[in-house]
């Protein structure tokens, strides 16, 4: 079996039996396609033919870029590179068709992590507010109470259907990243809003909670223009997407509750280390108020 074979039947099972979305194999797809590249280059036809030596010679010809003629690769799309190779890797050694790790030893180069802008509590309260107007109005308004509610992603809100939510319960079920479900208590603000938009549209068990033209799921970029023109009318000068919100639920809720294991199990995140990144949103808070406020802090 050639190298491409075995890429594509990785590939394939990645879809079929682990189930991951289109999107992330067209990512695996992308990354091990620059492998494959490479390894023609080279001219080594198997994988058992790559070692630690080359796949540093690998991973820097992309950081560098190859032609000369297009950027090298940023940090992060190297890591998520040497992540895509590690998987097909980890995978050829189960089946025995690899005898090694060529991976072993190699580094990518540190990702230094950028700190998610969130909206503070009177930004968040003015936009989850904002009456659009028109017969899209109420529809908006359960959206974004939801997304700052709850902090789902904008792929969980588009795929909620009704049988998904108990409103008596306060409660939505979501299908989160990995088709792991969990469940996520909704506040009675966004509560109201829902009940509202089942009044007028009905609440059919599998039918869509937000909809599109026809009735089918709204579509997600519908719901990232809806949220730009609604910021804009609120006067919010900070460029909104739906992952703001979640963002923001984040931050939010730490801040108050000071409990990052329970954030975790809202976030639906599978590693604690991912959510930890809301720790220091409280503390560059605290270092503005700070240097604002400190006699031997504020700058002349």
């Amino acid at each position: 079996m050639t190298p491409e074979q075995q890429v594509d039947r990785w590939l394939d099972r990645l879809a079929g039996e682990r189930h991951a979305s289109p999107h992330t194999v067209a990512g695996y797809r992308r990354d091990l396609a620059k492998l494959l590249r490479f390894m023609q280059a080279q001219q080594l036809n198997s994988f058992d033919a790559l070692d630690a030596n080359r796949m540093r010679s690998f991973i820097a010809g992309e950081h560098r870029g190859n032609t000369g003629k297009e950027d090298g690769l940023a940090p992060k799309s190297l890591q998520r590179l040497l992540s895509s190779c590690r998987s097909l890797f980890r995978q050829l050694n189960r089946e025995g068709l690899l005898a090694g790790d060529p991976l072993l030893g190699v580094r990518g180069p540190k990702v230094r992590r950028k700190l998610p802008q969130v909206l503070d509590v009177d930004e968040a309260s003015a936009l989850v507010e904002t009456d659009s107007g028109g017969k899209l109005a109420v529809r908006d308004r359960a959206m974004l109470e939801l997304f700052y509610s709850s902090g789902l992603r904008l792929s969980e809100l588009v795929g909620l259907r009704w049988i998904d939510l108990n409103l008596d319960e306060g409660e939505v079920r979501v299908l989160g990243k990995g088709s792991k479900t969990r469940i996520v208590p909704v506040g009675r603000h966004a509560l109201a809003a829902l009940r509202a938009l089942g009044a007028e549209q009905g609440m059919s068990a599998d039918s869509a909670v937000f909809r599109g033209r026809g009735g089918a799921p709204i579509n997600p970029r519908t719901v990232q223009l809806r949220m730009n023109k609604l910021a804009l009318q609120q006067g919010i000068p900070k460029h909104i997407h739906p992952h703001l919100l979640r963002h923001t639920f984040a931050s939010h809720m730490l801040e108050s509750s000071g409990d990052l294991r329970a954030v975790q199990e809202l976030l639906g995140h599978a590693d604690i280390a991912t959510t930890q990144i809301y720790t220091h949103l409280d503390f560059q808070h605290l270092a503005k108020v700070y240097d604002a406020a400190h006699p031997r802090a504020r700058r002349k």
